[in-house]
């Protein structure tokens, strides 16, 4: 069942009604093959692939949407109906005011045209005329930082500068909508600020975004609103930070059913028979459950017991924040503990000193593994805790914040 908890007060620009759409897989590659298998026969050698199924959702003026999803899950197809790249098998897309889509490195470029010819040509295809395009020209070159190549083909450049000229020339059609398909995880870490700013400055415009990204922080630090997909259908829609929960539910859940499909798991071969492990946190002279305050010692407990008995092994924790980001780690051997080997149960403790979390929600993650770092059991948010809340800073990191101000001239 789908879950949505926002509730748009402005106008829909986007609506996506009732859509499925449906490709062809075919499992005779070659023309041979086809000829033979022509007719009844050929059905055989074709499989329907449903990559969306009777999609649902409505998209308010001035919003930034992320969609997320496991590889497969339909949302770049979902992308590409919204943009009319592909069209529905069944269901309706209707769409207000000028759109531009980054759906693809380098779409709509042409291999053997300069890139000042294919600034002309794509933003033609975007909806400019030349005279607009002529007294952007400028910006979009500046934009994109490759003026010394603007007129070389495109074909010699590389990823990076295809998708910095791409996204200018999107940026700069002036876009009521703009649609973006991961191309924000390429380029340096520069041109990515500086797209990451020019979306900023897009939201404070009021126009309307619509991002596909793996990058989970990415999409609860940019977007107002996340849906997920999964198998083709909307699952949540609403909370970024919930989706974000409920998305990490579905990978660790798949994970599981892979290694039972398998019957393996990450190291199969060294599984001790009634390995038990369990995970146990609290701070220092607090109940478990009390907030973790600035500057406790954080105390915590792996209990682990393995009836078969291990020669070799260590213990691992890390601590993630909300958006599943690794904010510190250690183990046993890091910190000069040498084990003995494992027959029965055994409790190793972990004491973290003077902490400083910032204020959130922090997950703990338990490894047992082996000396060369191979893990043979996880506990995957074994347990968590939360940081008390600190107005003065933001971030995983707190500290005693304090400003003062000198007038230099009036």
């Amino acid at each position: 069942m789908v879950t949505q908890d926002t509730a748009g007060s402005t106008p829909d620009v986007v609506r996506v009604r009732g859509v499925s759409k449906r490709f062809t897989v075919r499992k005779d590659s070659s023309i041979k093959e086809r000829i033979v298998t022509l007719g009844r026969a050929g059905r055989r050698h074709k499989q329907d692939f449903w990559a969306l199924r009777d999609v649902d959702i409505a998209i308010g003026a001035g919003t930034t949407v992320g969609l997320i999803g496991h590889n497969g899950s339909g949302k770049s197809t979902l992308l590409k109906v919204i943009g009319g790249i592909v069209d529905p098998t069944t269901g309706s897309v209707e769409q207000r005011g000028r759109l531009a889509a980054l759906l693809e490195l380098g779409a709509g470029f042409h291999p053997d045209l300069t890139g000042r010819e294919n600034i002309f040509l794509n933003a033609s295809v975007l909806g400019l005329t030349r005279q607009e395009t002529h007294s952007r020209f400028d910006d979009i070159v500046a934009f994109s930082g490759i003026g010394d190549f603007i007129d070389t083909q495109v074909k010699f450049y590389s990823s990076g500068m295809y998708v910095r000229l791409a996204f200018a020339v999107a940026v700069h059609t002036d876009p009521d909508i703009l649609l973006v398909d991961e191309v924000l995880a390429v380029g340096d870490e520069a041109f990515q600020r500086k797209c990451l700013d020019k979306i900023r400055t897009f939201q404070s415009e009021g126009r309307t975004i619509i991002i596909v990204s793996h990058s989970l922080g990415q999409i609860t630090e940019l977007c107002d609103r996340a849906v997920l997909l999964n198998a083709g259908t909307v699952v949540f829609d609403g909370d970024p930070m919930r989706a974000v929960g409920k998305f990490r539910d579905i990978l660790e859940d798949r994970r599981q059913a892979d290694v039972a499909a398998t019957g393996e798991s990450q190291n199969p071969d060294r599984i001790p028979e009634g390995l038990v492990l369990s995970t146990e946190a609290a701070a220092a002279g607090r109940q478990p459950g009390e907030d973790v305050q600035f500057g406790d010692d954080l105390r915590i407990t792996a209990t682990v017991r393995s009836d078969e008995g291990v020669e070799d092994w260590l213990c691992a924790v890390q601590i993630d924040n909300a958006l599943g980001q690794k904010v510190m780690g250690t183990d046993t051997r890091r910190l000069g503990l040498e084990l003995a080997p494992l027959k029965g149960e055994a409790t190793v403790s972990f004491v973290l000193r003077n902490t400083c979390f910032g204020s959130g929600k922090y997950f703990i993650n338990t490894s047992f593994m082996d000396s060369s770092s191979r893990h043979i059991h996880d506990l995957v948010q074994a347990t968590s805790f939360n940081a008390a809340d600190y107005e003065r800073t933001t971030g995983v990191v707190r500290a005693e914040a304090e400003a003062s101000v000198v007038v230099l001239s009036e």
